[in-house]
């Protein structure tokens, strides 16, 4: 999934926006001066979670490193950004530093070929060990975290519980049952923001806990093409809930035209009660609708055993360099990695855009003021067997059409069968070309 978001503004500093489609100009790359002095370009995508702590860490290490500048540019979301990044690091014309995903979308991009091997690199002591799976081939690692894990879930009004006397369920049936006292309220139980269409596909990708519960050898199977998610009858649970949800009847009466920032207002407001999400949309709530962020609260998407509920998780994208980075501008990029990668970047950030969940940098304490929908996360983190990594980090296949078959599987357009078989299609194009045995 993609918030990154995919995961969506205005920048201190200067953007080749004109270029942010189709890879910028030799003149937008970062260069090295006669005197000593080194520009830095750092690409991200155009959401306000990437944004706003990119600009923040650009300044404070300028400021802390005054022969480095950093410039901020910016591209699209979702399938358009990959297109960005790909055409840019095939091209040669990379910026000096990005933002990409981790996990199997960082896999794509054929990291062997295209990124610079951290590996040895001191400031790695401070990430967390749990985030090198994400970024590594073999023994080699190419990048370090940037922002917070978030997780994948269900965002949902405490005003509108607290009215209808209605508890966080913990089950599928539970909630469904909350659906139909919220609609008879007149709320719209479930909203869906279609003309995102990132948005569409978490009622699949954060039901992964509840797959590997059913199923715990699924993401194994699944790299090997043993299982499938049309035949998986675990996994096939995620697209007929996104058709359930719609036969229902439950969903915001603009769900096809809506975008990513009327959900947040539906939510924010009470106009609709639940917003199936990654917990980083709490930042951009914070920005937007502060009078209201106490009364989002969050829980993990539930299944059919609420013994078994918990949450699935998203590590942080990370900060990575291409191989067309060279010399003074390898070294400086390496020193602008150190520092995001340490308790004092993660300060920068959390004071430019408030945490969504835990850092994976050693070192670092949450402040205690948190929004009370990442608070309603974090115990998932404190017990045992409680989170499961997204499918997209135990596992590189992961096909680019999701989002659009969530879409039509959502609006009624297709069934949940007919979408899942369609994605095991889309996959294994992917599998295929990252040559991965059994495809």
């Amino acid at each position: 999934m993609k918030p990154f978001p995919k995961r969506r503004l205005a920048l201190v500093i200067p953007v080749c926006a004109a270029l942010a489609l189709v890879g910028c100009s030799p003149g937008s790359l970062g260069s090295s001066a006669g005197d000593g002095k080194v520009t830095l370009t750092f690409l991200v995508d155009n959401n306000e979670a990437s944004t706003k702590p990119a600009d923040a860490l650009a300044r404070e290490f300028t400021a802390k490193n005054p022969d480095i500048t950093v410039k901020v540019e910016v591209r699209p979301q979702g399938g358009e950004g990959d297109n960005v990044v790909k055409t840019r690091l095939s091209t040669g014309d990379m910026t000096d530093v990005f933002l990409y995903n981790s996990g199997s979308l960082l896999q794509a991009l054929k990291p062997q070929e295209t990124l610079v091997s951290l590996k040895g690199e001191g400031f790695l002591n401070n990430v967390q060990e749990t985030f090198f799976p994400t970024v590594s081939v073999g023994e080699d690692v190419y990048g370090v975290p940037f922002g917070t894990a978030v997780g994948g879930g269900i965002l949902y009004n405490r005003a509108v519980y607290s009215r209808l006397g209605l508890q966080v369920p913990k089950t599928w049936a539970e909630f469904m049952a909350n659906n139909a006292k919220i609609k008879a309220a007149g709320v719209a139980p479930v909203i869906q923001t279609y003309q995102d269409t990132w948005t569409s596909q978490l009622f699949v990708l954060g039901d992964f806990h509840n797959v590997a519960a059913a199923e715990p050898n699924f993401a194994d199977d699944y790299t090997a093409n043993k299982v499938k998610y049309a035949t998986s009858a675990a996994a096939l649970k995620g697209f007929q809930r996104l058709q359930t949800v719609h036969e229902a009847g439950y969903l915001n009466e603009d769900f096809a035209a809506a975008k990513y920032e009327d959900g947040l207002r539906e939510l924010a407001t009470g106009t609709g009660a639940h917003y199936p999400i990654l917990t980083f949309a709490v930042g951009a709530l914070t920005a937007s609708h502060a009078a209201q962020i106490n009364d989002i609260g969050f829980f993990a998407q539930p299944g059919d055993d609420a013994a078994k509920n918990g949450l699935t998780v998203w590590t942080p994208g990370g900060i990575y360099i291409p191989k067309t980075t060279e010399g003074a501008q390898l070294d400086a990029a390496k020193k602008f990695l150190a520092f995001i990668a340490s308790p004092d970047g993660c300060r920068v950030q959390t004071e430019a855009y408030t945490p969504t969940g835990p850092y994976l940098v050693k070192g670092y304490e949450l402040p205690s003021d948190l929004p009370q929908a990442v608070k309603d996360m974090l115990p998932y983190f404190e017990s045992t067997g409680t989170t499961t990594p997204a499918l997209e980090f135990l596992s590189p296949v992961k096909g680019p059409a999701l989002e659009q078959i969530t879409v039509e599987v959502g609006s009624g357009i297709r069934s949940a069968a007919d979408g899942a078989a369609l994605y095991d299609q889309d996959v294994q194009k992917q599998a295929k070309q990252l040559g991965l045995p059994g495809w």
